[in-house]
């Protein structure tokens, strides 16, 4: 199963504030990478707890975790594949304190893990899941320069594991091992640029995206069975974002599907199809729809010129949401009737194609990704 959840804050500038500067957030709910739990805040205005969703048994559970005190708004949550819920809280303006979370019978166990030091010109944020269900990652980021913390999964509490020049947003993983991640980059106030950070060599960076010279070029998803890129890109229509994709390391461009432009309407990939090995064209991805009527469901597959629009489950978790290897999208919801609900929309089959007009307008394409180069995909720790 794959899914992605990331979370931004509204203080964010340019780089994450223009749609899908990343794909998942902000849901306030956020699904491990195997899929099996999720975590979200629970409850309502200053009455609010961390809780646990178990996602991969016959029926949905939900588990509350509360404390002697109730959580702030603004706390982040990261599940892990073994049930336990990282949570970080800012402190006084700057200090940033982890903890771990699970339940004990009938009462909620902490386990804390330390804290981290971000001054008030700089906010701290918890990056996606890693793919490897054990490790947590932050990242610090300050006007010029942005810090990689491994915040859980460590010997000795959040250490600090990259240094990265400029100011970085996003944040997706390029591999299963959780070696590999992708940043969005605005160095020395020129354009935004996805670089891939390899955390087994201390950090060093790579040019992932380059489709031209002056574009900002953002990297939403990674799918690392297809090698399947979803990216979002003024290129193809300077000053006016673009939803398109992309393969890891293929001579083929980037397109920009005119099927993925609405009017009126933002459209968000938050979701891969897993299993689709070396097929990305055969991936189906999920978007979100926010229009003034509300959030839908939107689905599509880089081989199809059609976008499948369908209604989302009452009280759907806008945003949030995972695929099933057989092309089953799973939608969290919560209602007053279902505190935790778990709906299942399969693959819509890709309607009889329409006739093509004599003259077709060719989609816009523009250069393809630059490959990792010296950032080979292998595992992130040594055996042994």
């Amino acid at each position: 199963m794959t899914a992605c959840a990331i979370e931004t804050t509204a203080e964010d500038d340019d780089d994450a504030g223009k749609q899908g500067g990343n794909a998942g957030w902000p849901t306030g709910f956020t699904i491990t990478a195997n899929g099996a739990y999720a975590a979200r805040l629970a409850g309502a205005g200053d009455a609010l707890c961390v809780e646990r969703w178990t996602l991969d048994g016959p029926e949905p559970y939900a588990v509350p975790l509360p404390l002697g005190q109730p959580e702030e708004p603004g706390t982040q949550l990261l599940p892990l594949a073994d049930g336990r819920v990282l949570v970080a809280r800012r402190v006084d303006g700057r200090r940033n304190t982890f903890s771990l979370l699970y339940p004990t019978g009938p009462a909620t166990g902490e386990l804390q893990l330390g804290a981290v030091e971000a001054p008030g010109s700089e906010r701290l944020v918890l990056l996606p899941p890693s793919p490897d269900g054990i490790c947590a990652y932050a990242m610090c980021v300050g006007p010029d320069t942005t810090t990689l913390w491994l915040v859980a999964g460590g010997a000795f509490g959040p250490e600090q594991v990259a240094e990265v020049k400029g100011r970085c947003t996003g944040g997706v993983w390029l591999d299963r091992t959780g070696r590999m991640l992708a940043l969005d980059r605005r160095l020395d106030g020129g354009p935004v640029k996805a670089v891939a950070i390899d955390l087994e060599r201390g950090g060093e960076v790579t040019p992932l995206l380059q489709i031209t010279e002056g574009s900002d070029d953002r990297l939403l998803l990674a799918d690392p069975d297809s090698g399947l890129l979803l990216i979002r890109s003024d290129a193809p229509s300077p000053g006016h974002d673009r939803l398109g994709w992309g393969v890891l390391g293929s001579l083929l461009p980037v397109r920009f599907p005119e099927c993925l432009r609405l009017d009126d309407a933002a459209v968000t990939p938050f979701a891969v199809q897993p299993g689709q090995v070396l097929m990305p064209e055969s991936c189906a991805v999920a978007l979100r729809i926010d229009a003034a009527a509300g959030s839908w469901v939107g689905v599509w597959q880089p081989s199809s010129r059609r976008m499948a629009q369908l209604a989302a489950p009452q009280g759907w978790l806008a945003g949030a949401g995972l695929w099933t290897a057989e092309g089953v999208l799973r939608l969290p919801y919560a209602t007053a009737e279902a505190p935790c609900g778990l709906a299942g929309l399969e693959l819509p089959p890709e309607p009889e194609p329409e006739p093509e007009p004599v003259t077709v307008a060719e989609e816009p394409r523009v250069c393809r990704p630059v490959p990792l180069q010296q950032a080979p995909l292998t595992d992130r720790r040594p055996a042994g």
